[in-house]
């Protein structure tokens, strides 16, 4: 019997095209990309190149608005503390129950060690989130709120970008893990009110 495989939400086998565009750089374009010699300036332009896809494909605004981490879970992880970083004096975070444990388990142990206080929002039984309980949630106190796009094992897409106008109108920063969502369908970043969106590729 041929076994079919029915995880690609958890990874998926890399395209031909892919594995085909990526062999060179385990090859012949080895250079670190920091380098100044021309092995170091081939990679430094396909870093950029990338840098410039990715750009074109969320719709950011800005080339240099694109960091590369080791993948989604660093992302998610850069994005909350960043914000608790840079909005002093706000202690909250709002998130859904429905998170990646990459986020809810940050929350957790900020909760812990930090002393945040983190708002879990519901969702109801078909997976969508208590846009009640949202709103209610939203106060000057809260730093960031962090709900993904799209949820891995329920399908659910989460309007998104009318949560960050709500996140907006109290000062909070909006970000989406949208690694769900990246790909399936058109994003235009800056015409959003979401401040940050991570993504990986696999």
């Amino acid at each position: 019997m041929r076994p079919v495989y029915l995880d690609n939400n958890a990874t998926t086998r890399v395209d031909p095209a892919v594995l085909g565009a990526m062999l060179p750089f385990f090859t012949e374009q080895f250079g670190n990309p920091s380098s100044m010699h021309a092995y170091g300036a081939s990679v430094a332009e396909a870093v950029r190149k990338a840098r410039r896809q990715l750009q074109a494909l969320i719709g950011a605004g800005f080339e240099d608005e694109i960091i590369f981490t080791s993948g989604g879970t660093e992302s998610d992880s850069t994005a909350i503390l960043s914000a608790l970083e840079v909005m002093p004096g706000r202690t909250e975070i709002v998130t859904s129950a429905v998170e990646h444990p990459a986020v809810l388990k940050l929350c957790a142990h900020l909760e812990k060690t930090r002393g945040v206080k983190v708002h879990i929002i519901p969702v109801d039984h078909h997976g969508r989130l208590d846009l009640d309980a949202y709103r209610t949630a939203l106060t000057p106190q809260v730093a960031i709120v962090s709900i993904m796009w799209a949820n891995s094992e329920t399908g659910t897409i989460f309007p998104v970008v009318e949560l960050a106008d709500l996140a907006r109108e109290v000062g909070a920063l909006f970000h989406t893990d949208a690694v769900q969502a990246v790909g399936r369908f058109p994003i235009e970043l800056k015409s959003t009110a979401i401040d940050m969106l991570s993504l990986s590729a696999h």
